[in-house]
């Protein structure tokens, strides 16, 4: 492995690579452990990073100013999490790059996110790092990241030959999340809804499927009527929805194989609210690939209220793809229709 010298973040990364937030709960032990696996895969370095902010306590008396709680003391917590995770790395041929940063989590792995290549972070932890993440700011890294992040459920741990992660948590109300996956197939999934942001991230998805070696499947979902479109002819005009959806995923599925011949790819049109077609995607896919924002659909969520429900539900691993620009989108509408702008 790498120097375990923490090196401060105004120096940068010494190379682009993935990094990885951890807090020594379980979720990000799990996500250690992808992150490592996806390290060793790419033959990039790994950055495993844990940050700590020093709390300032108000003094009673009014002279007395403010106190601060000693910051060697809290950085050698930090650097207690810090090597006890770094253990679970032990035998794997990875460049490893330990740091310790102060700030906030958020903001700190924002900062890093300008030169990596991918973050990692476990779907909740114990409401420090992880936690904070995935809390009241839970948008701000996979919205804002300027590379892909992933997501990684502690569940994902049986996938990863450690079943015993997340059993200790007895009390999770959500329990049936961290029970693993059956069967997973070997295929990456990604939502499309006919955005920009969805066909950015079905190109990466396709680009993570054939590095991959996998199968890639495109779903779109199609969320049923609601009261407020109870006057809709729901039997004409549903079929003329699925019709028209199915024509244009059919285009996109031909543009996405003119940039990559070779591999293997399905669409579905899948009826259900996409946040639980996401989520049941999840449990069997290797990879399920997202956009961060799009027409209110399967993108557009992770920016609007059900973007908590996916990713803290999530069966497996999740990848949130920024927008940015990408020539390939350009030849897109040459293969066929295409959802007009605003509709």
């Amino acid at each position: 492995m790498g120097s375990e010298h923490a090196e401060g973040l105004s120096q940068g990364l010494e190379q682009h690579g993935i990094v990885v937030g951890v807090d020594g709960s379980d979720q990000s032990t799990c996500a250690l452990l992808w992150a490592a696996q996806e390290a060793e895969r790419r033959k990039a370095p790994l950055y495993v990073v844990t940050a700590y902010t020093v709390p300032v306590f108000a003094a009673s008396s009014m002279d007395a100013g403010y106190a601060t709680v000693d910051d060697d003391v809290i950085r050698e917590s930090a650097q207690a999490v810090l090597q006890e995770s770094l253990t679970h790395l032990e035998g794997l041929r990875v460049d490893v790059h330990p740091r310790i940063e102060t700030g906030d989590a958020a903001g700190v792995l924002l900062d890093l996110s300008e030169e990596a290549e991918l973050m990692v972070v476990g779907s909740r932890g114990r409401g420090g790092f992880v936690g904070r993440l995935l809390g009241s700011v839970s948008s701000a890294l996979p919205a804002h990241a300027k590379c892909p992040t992933a997501i990684i459920p502690v569940c994902t741990g049986a996938r990863l030959g450690h079943p015993e992660l997340g059993r200790k948590q007895g009390r999770d109300k959500d329990k049936d999340r961290d029970k693993p996956a059956a069967v997973v197939e070997p295929v990456v999934v990604v939502g499309v809804d006919g955005s920009e942001q969805a066909r950015m991230a079905s190109l990466a998805a396709a680009e993570e499927a054939r590095t991959r070696g996998l199968a890639l499947r495109v779903i779109c979902s199609v969320a049923p009527f609601n009261g407020s479109l109870a006057w809709v002819p729901a039997p004409v005009d549903r079929e003329a929805l699925h019709a028209d959806l199915a024509v244009q995923l059919a285009a996109g599925r031909d543009w996405l194989q003119s940039h990559y011949p070779d591999l293997d790819i399905t669409v579905d049109l899948v009826d259900g609210p996409p946040a639980e077609v996401l989520i049941a995607a999840s449990a069997t896919s290797e990879l399920l690939v997202v956009g961060t924002r799009g027409r209110g659909g399967f993108a557009g969520m992770l920016m609007g209220s059900t973007s908590q429900g996916v990713l803290h539900h999530a069966r497996g691993p999740v990848l949130v793809v920024p927008d940015r620009a990408d020539p390939r989108l350009e030849d897109r509408r040459s293969f066929g229709p295409m959802i007009a702008p605003g509709r």
